[in-house]
């Protein structure tokens, strides 16, 4: 059986750092009380000539530059982002544009802050049919755009980044082991951003609402979040037949530090076995999961057979998670050489 493998990886952050001292000067919050309640210190922001797709692009070309590999020998370009650069085309045609990637198709998909796994998860099944060898999976997002700086309950939370992986055809016994995808609807509208769809048109009324800026309730998506993640990975890990005992790193969603710990905490998991980078990041939505495994590969270099569990939880409500054992890299290299030749 043909199974998929993370053969690179990369991320993006915006070098603009905003403090939660920053914040504070604008609406009225306080560093503590902000840290108290997320774990959050700083957040990255896009600057004026960034958009979604040229973070995903830098974080593509890193990703591509771990594997080894150029542009033109990628297949299929998934972007996971909430906030596109426009509504047409899709972002994954523009970062197939600026990457080069002739040989490429591409499309985008939402589904919140859960976008990086679902992509991943598409990805996976591609390639288990056996219709791509290599895939660019990408996720970015510029929600800073997409906030009322005024509303104290949801500007300390969000920042800017990209993240991507390559995914690549292995016949080793390893790679993304299983997956859980799931979807309840979020009737009482907890996370939404109301306008700019075919709903609710942009228009000098939704504008003068801040209609076009994230709206959450975040008691309740603390609960859906906390209970939701932990289901999923533990439904994630019994499919893979793995126990927490052998996972050795965690990589959640980076919504809130008290999420985390929660979700850590109902695992059985202890904190070392839990990256967190959540304060240096705050929530980057659909790229979270991606920015954090991008650094936790940078600071805790993966072995082969070691496993990993992914999980998030993202407006709509949805839901997923992924395990993966990590491959012997070098052969799939080898097997490049080997391809080609033949």
């Amino acid at each position: 059986m043909t199974n998929a493998a993370i053969t690179g990886w990369g991320y993006y952050c915006p070098p603009c750092v905003l403090t939660n001292r920053e914040i504070a000067e604008h609406v009225d919050t306080g560093d503590g009380w902000i840290r108290s309640r997320t774990g959050i210190s700083e957040r990255r922001i896009a600057g004026p000539e960034e958009t979604t797709s040229t973070m995903a692009t830098t974080a593509a070309r890193r990703a591509l530059d771990q594997a080894r590999l150029s542009p033109n020998d990628i297949d299929l370009i998934i972007c996971a982002t909430t906030t596109p650069d426009y509504l047409l085309p899709a972002t994954a045609c523009l970062i197939q544009h600026q990457l080069g990637a002739e040989h490429a198709g591409a499309f985008d998909l939402n589904s919140a802050c859960s976008g990086f796994l679902s992509a991943l998860i598409v990805g996976n099944q591609f390639i288990q049919a056996g219709t791509c060898r290599r895939i660019l999976v990408v996720a970015g997002e510029t929600l800073s755009r997409f906030i009322n700086w005024k509303d104290r309950q949801t500007c300390i939370l969000f920042g800017d980044g990209a993240g991507a992986v390559v995914l690549e055809a292995t016949r080793q016994s390893a790679g993304i082991l299983s997956t859980v995808m799931g979807c309840q609807p979020d009737a009482e509208r907890l996370l939404t951003i109301d306008a700019g769809g075919c709903a609710r048109p942009a228009s000098a009324e939704t504008v003068a609402e801040s209609a076009h800026c994230v709206r959450m309730r975040g008691n309740d998506v603390f609960r859906q979040a906390v209970r939701h993640m932990t289901q999923a990975s533990q439904d994630a890990m019994a499919k893979a037949n793995l126990l927490p005992d052998d996972i050795r790193t965690v990589v959640c969603h980076q919504a809130n530090l008290r999420i985390i710990r929660a979700v850590q905490d109902r695992l059985g998991m202890p904190s070392e076995k839990t990256f967190v980078n959540v304060q240096r990041t705050g929530n980057t939505g659909a790229t979270s999961v991606a920015i954090a495994l991008g650094q936790m590969l940078g600071e805790q270099p993966a072995r082969v057979g070691d496993h990993y569990l992914m999980v998030a939880f993202g407006g709509g409500f949805t839901w997923a998670a992924v395990t993966l054992r990590w491959a012997d890299l070098a052969l799939i290299v080898g097997d490049r050489g080997l391809q080609k030749s033949a």
